[in-house]
């Protein structure tokens, strides 16, 4: 069962990628909820300090929220699975989900960074889901996660389908420069 996977993976390595961790129709119904017109660029910081910075992230973002329409709804009862289980099995005590919509228009980034800013440690398991389906080798965005040291672990394509779990604190991350759009789903399970 892959949440076993999951969580073997999560108490040995700190990481684990889940392809196909939903279906090419529920991809493409979580695309169509999204509120075009709710897109924002992103901003980096924490509460007061937030701002945009391009240099440092280019995507724009939406909060999701299960009022945005069945689809959304039914990926955020899968979450709150996935954090019950985590839960159940090694007593991580997460209490809730957040997790934004980002589309990185072509040329955008987002430089390594660490998702515990300013050691705020309310992060536990870092997630993202992947929503390109027509994703081909060259397109770019590819996510990078470093150990402590720097040293690169793995680098992913952004295939539609593929969900990355990790802990949040121990895993500088980035996403590559895009030469197309690239779209996903970024969350964090917290405590």
């Amino acid at each position: 069962m892959t949440i076993d996977k999951l969580l073997d993976a999560l108490t040995t390595c700190g990481w684990y990628v889940w392809d196909d961790f939903l279906s090419s129709s529920s991809i493409a119904e979580i695309k169509a909820a999204i509120p075009e017109d709710a897109l924002q660029a992103a901003r980096i910081g924490h509460q007061s300090s937030l701002h945009n910075n391009k240099n440092v992230r280019g995507d724009l973002t939406v909060w999701l929220d299960p009022d945005m329409g069945e689809a959304i709804e039914h990926y955020l009862m899968k979450m709150d699975a996935v954090r019950l289980a985590m839960n159940a099995a090694l007593y991580m005590g997460l209490k809730e989900f957040e997790t934004h919509f980002c589309r990185y228009p072509k040329g955008a980034f987002y430089q390594k960074h660490n998702d515990n800013p300013r050691a705020q440690s309310r992060r536990k398991i870092t997630t993202v889901l992947y929503l390109n389906e027509d994703w081909q080798a060259g397109d770019g965005g590819e996510l990078v996660v470093y150990d402590q040291q720097d040293n690169p672990l793995i680098t992913l394509e952004p295939v539609a389908g593929r969900m990355v779990f990790f802990l949040s604190e121990a895993f500088p991350h980035e996403v590559l420069p895009t030469q197309t759009t690239r779209e996903s789903i970024a969350g964090w399970f917290l405590n």
